[in-house]
């Protein structure tokens, strides 16, 4: 079985820079991680792997710098790793980054299941996954708790709602995105670390994908940021302290103060 995991690089902090021009994160200089959610897909894919037998392949769209991630996805254990990278995709949207992620896991050859985090922490969108699957022309379900039943052919999972769960079977090759309910990621072993510091990210620019130049980077995206700025921290209230009735009689005054009540 064949897995490919999808995961993305996403700045470890929420001051981030954006550039005017093109209303994208900044992500030179900042301090990057793997998307958290995306460990969960990283550990489901291992756990597939470990009981009935799989190879594990993490891919992710960005700078060079996102090769950082995929050595974390060989550090758990993933087997095998690709990039793709490209000026040409700089600024691609949610539209533009599934087309693209959809042609170089086309380009891999052949792939039975691909499996994604709910969503990344600095889109917030949800919606790459999904995308993925649109462009491959292959089911999928998101929002997964539970793996049920896996053979060569069919996949049962457990989708959740938010009254309960759905069970959801489909064939593969399909596509399916995780909630952190479905397990708990390990820690990457020495060995791992090891065997990712020595590990060759093989990258997939643009000319060596089969893509049309119109539907990626900034220029192919029909998503157009018209603004974008970090909210200002909200500085914290007065602290009061004392009795009961001494609270009471302090917020009174403060609401009167105020002009809600006279």
């Amino acid at each position: 079985m064949q897995i490919v995991v999808c995961i993305k690089q996403v700045p470890a902090t929420t001051r981030v820079k954006i550039n005017p021009e093109t209303g994208t994160l900044i992500r030179e200089g900042v301090e990057n991680i793997v998307n958290p959610f995306d460990e969960y897909a990283i550990e489901e894919a291992l756990r597939i792997k470990e009981k009935n037998g799989a190879t594990v392949t993490a891919i992710t769209m960005g700078p060079q710098q996102a090769e950082s991630a995929l050595k974390s996805a060989i550090a758990m254990g993933a087997d095998d790793a690709v990039l793709v990278s490209d000026r040409a995709f700089a600024g691609s949207d949610t539209w533009a980054t599934s087309y693209t992620l959809a042609s170089a896991i086309r380009e891999l050859g052949r792939f039975d299941l691909i499996i994604c985090g709910k969503q990344a922490i600095d889109g917030d969108t949800a919606q790459v996954g999904p995308g993925v699957a649109e462009m491959l022309k292959i089911p999928y379900v998101a929002w997964v708790r539970k793996i049920e039943e896996i053979t060569d052919t069919k996949l049962r999972v457990q989708r959740m709602m938010e009254d309960g769960h759905d069970v959801v079977q489909m064939p593969l090759p399909a596509l399916i995105t995780v909630v952190k309910e479905i397990n708990q990621p390990r820690m990457a072993s020495l060995k791992g670390k090891m065997r990712a510091k020595k590990a060759q990210i093989k990258m997939l620019t643009a000319n060596a994908l089969p893509i049309d130049a119109g539907r990626i980077g900034l220029n192919g995206s029909p998503t157009q940021v018209l603004r974008s700025f970090v909210p200002e921290r909200k500085t914290g209230g007065e602290k009061i302290e004392g009795e009961v009735p001494e609270l009471v009689t302090k917020l009174k005054d403060a609401i009167t103060g105020l002009g809600v009540v006279k």
